[in-house]
């Protein structure tokens, strides 16, 4: 483990990260506030700021260690063939559920972020690239469909259903994405055909 000031600095910058999640996660993003993230790291507003210049930079830094932590338990979990890829994406949504807040913050942001001029454009225009090619990648054969076409329907359900179930929590989003799997043969079985 690194020693001296910049591992103290790291060490107090993932605390404000673990802080700022989880008040954003309890509280919401509009409601939570820097002091509050403050209190809950065990640090002062000012450290806060030393290290993030507003709540704007905070929210982008817990959404990015976020997509880091997914994208490293993806690559543990996840084999490179779609249906691998279908058991990762399963776990990953009903982990989304449990963060309710954090995914409504990711939708809000990924529509804002559509906006070329919006701060943030560059960062979701990656990190949607980064998807679509880990998608990408384990797609061989989607039964009828090309590679491009499966990505793309499989992106877009992935968003799609977690947008409906933060307007209806009651709903089940992991069984359309496991039948939509199996029904584009995806998973290495052949397509439905009823």
């Amino acid at each position: 483990m690194g020693r001296g000031p910049y591992a103290k600095s790291a060490a107090r910058r993932a605390e404000i990260l673990c802080a700022a999640r989880d008040s954003f996660a309890e509280r919401g993003y509009a409601a939570s506030s820097l002091r509050d993230i403050a209190e809950r790291a065990g640090t002062t507003h000012a450290v806060l700021q030393h290290h993030f210049a507003g709540k704007d930079e905070l929210l982008m830094a817990v959404l990015a260690q976020r997509d880091a932590d997914e994208r490293a338990a993806g690559e543990r979990e996840a084999e490179q063939t779609f249906g691998g890829l279908a058991a990762y994406l399963a776990r990953l949504l009903r982990s989304h559920q449990e963060a309710p807040e954090l995914m409504r913050l990711w939708a809000e942001l990924a529509v804002a972020a559509s906006r070329p001029d919006h701060p943030a454009h560059e960062y979701v225009v990656r990190r949607y690239e980064l998807v679509r090619t880990r998608i990408a990648a384990a797609v061989t054969d989607a039964g009828e469909l090309d590679s491009d076409s499966a990505t793309t329907l499989v992106h877009a359900l992935l968003n799609g259903l977690q947008i409906v179930w933060l307007l209806d929590p009651r709903l089940d989003i992991v069984t359309p994405l496991e039948r939509f799997m199996a029904l584009i043969g995806a998973d290495g079985s052949e397509p439905v055909t009823s």
